[in-house]
């Protein structure tokens, strides 16, 4: 029997299309990651499940979205009964290794340090592993200090002294593990979870230096003024000005030079493997979601739909052996994805509570019809952080981009023709047809997942007249995960015969 392949799967933190080379066109000095793209298969319409940190890496790492899982909002725990990445790799016979940002674990940015149990404990390193080798002036220095090039200088702060150096050391270090004689054999997977270039931009002084003039040209969406808008989009833009000069240039040194930084780690363990005897591997890359950087007047991430938060890289590499020339696919693809197809890779049955699928499948239809769905519920649980509790649900296909906004207005995009998402066609008749057809997709999509925050106010919009308030009653069991124990009717306390419409006759 042949030997399943190896996997390494490489994310970062804020680091949308918008920052990455291949993707953009732009100066980014991406060079490892747009090496990636070269070699293997680049999806151009990637979505994040959610724009914000720990729901999309419960997307990623679960295969099912943040609002069954658990951690519908940064710092809740995943679900005692939610199976992940590695418990089902591991349960099949694979070497599962996790280094750096967890960020599932329900504790606060950094986590508690402790390794789940699907994962090495001899590799994990959590932030909270980081901060237990930094002292107290170190880590001030890291949260508070750095914020110039001549601060790292002062400081003989070199990239030794990073989170993301520690991460691609202990990656090499595993690789080099893989040739010894007892693991030689057995497959692994490994993911390397990087926290740049998120705040607080920690990289070496020569990195930032490079982007001291670097201006960012946000084009014509720096000027959104948001007036056809959503009234949360404006107040998010009056609360949080935006950092953009008037020629719509966002100018940022240490956010752009992190992102330099951590494509060179990454480039280290790519190098550390090309270089070895290691073969059969696939490599994947992405990232949890972007950053407004000022587009349309917005900073950082939260209740919005735009491209520049929720359009994230994905880039599949497949062995070395076997490498091809670049094929870029415009189908559009989720982090729900992702799961499914490194099972597939692996030849692990998928699940039932699985929505996704193997993206491989596009490589020879690249331009296929299909339709993707982002959620955003709430930025955090500690506090009302950007705005509280503001639920959106977004529906991308190949021409057009649909978002639902419960307690505010609606928006529609042309993604060919207005990339830059400035004409909102949500009210526009010409449009109608396909915006309530993608409406009926998007709300028949909620409805397979289960989305508990469904309720009739997602389809009866101002703008769908034909939608009436309908009561929802039907009772249908969890799909199989092949993990939890057999659900129950409630009525009879045996195995569920399946779906059921409560209408059960009261007596009084």
């Amino acid at each position: 029997m042949l030997k399943k392949p190896n996997i390494i799967l490489i994310m970062t933190d804020t680091q949308a299309t918008n920052m990455v080379g291949c993707y953009t066109g732009k100066p980014l000095n991406t060079q490892h990651i747009d090496a990636l793209a070269e070699q293997g298969y680049r999806f151009d319409s990637a979505y994040t499940c959610s724009p914000v940190c720990t729901p999309a890496r419960a997307g990623l790492f679960t295969g099912i979205y943040a609002n069954q899982s658990g951690p519908w909002t940064n710092n809740i725990a995943l679900g005692s009964n939610i199976s992940t990445m590695g418990r089902y790799f591991k349960d099949s016979g694979y070497r599962t290794c996790y280094i750096g940002k967890w960020h599932l674990d329900g504790h606060d940015y950094f986590g508690t340090g402790v390794c789940p149990e699907e994962w090495d404990v001899d590799y994990w390193y959590d932030g909270a592993n980081y901060l237990e080798d930094l002292n107290d002036n170190e880590i001030d220095l890291w949260r508070n200090g750095l914020n110039t090039a001549q601060d790292l200088r002062d400081n003989d702060i070199d990239e030794t002294f990073t989170w993301a150096h520690q991460i691609s050391r202990r990656a090499i270090s595993f690789l080099d593990s893989c040739k010894d004689h007892e693991n030689e054999n057995q497959p692994f997977l490994m993911v390397l979870s990087y926290d740049e270039p998120h705040h607080p931009f920690t990289c070496p002084a020569e990195y930032i230096e490079k982007y001291e003039d670097f201006y960012y040209d946000l084009g014509d969406k720096a000027f959104d003024d948001l007036s056809k808008k959503p009234k949360h989009q404006q107040l998010w833009s009056q609360a949080m000005p935006a950092p953009v000069n008037s020629q719509g240039h966002y100018h940022h040194p240490l956010y752009f030079a992190c992102n330099d930084f951590v494509d060179d780690q990454i480039g280290h363990v790519i190098k550390t493997l090309d270089k070895s005897e290691i073969d059969n591997t696939w490599v994947v890359y992405t990232s949890d979601h972007g950053e407004m950087m000022g587009a349309h007047k917005l900073i950082s991430k939260g209740s919005a739909g735009y491209d520049d938060i929720t359009q994230i890289p994905l880039i599949i590499r497949p062995p070395k052996e076997t490498l091809n020339n670049a094929k870029p696919i415009i189908t559009p693809v989720s982090h729900i994805d992702v799961l499914p197809t490194l099972m597939a890779l692996a030849n692990i049955d998928k699940p039932d509570i699985l929505p996704g699928e193997n993206i491989l499948s596009f490589i020879d239809k690249p331009n296929s019809e299909r339709g993707v769905m982002v959620e955003f519920n709430r930025y955090e649980v500690e506090h009302d952080s950007f705005g509280g509790f503001i639920p959106m649900r977004v529906w991308v296909e190949t021409k057009f981009k649909l978002v639902i906004n419960l307690f505010t207005s609606d928006e529609l995009y042309h993604r060919i023709d207005d990339p830059d998402e400035l004409h909102n066609l949500i009210e526009h008749d010409e449009y109608t047809t396909i915006r309530n057809q993608m409406h009926d997709r998007l709300l028949e999509y909620m409805n397979e997942i289960r989305d508990p925050f469904r309720t009739f106010e997602w389809s009866t919009r101002p703008w769908r007249k034909d939608k009436k308030s309908q009561w929802m009653g039907s009772f249908r069991p969890r799909p199989n995960d092949g993990y939890s124990p057999v659900v129950r009717d409630y009525d009879t306390g045996m195995p569920t015969a399946g779906v059921k419409v409560e209408d059960k006759k009261l007596k009084f």
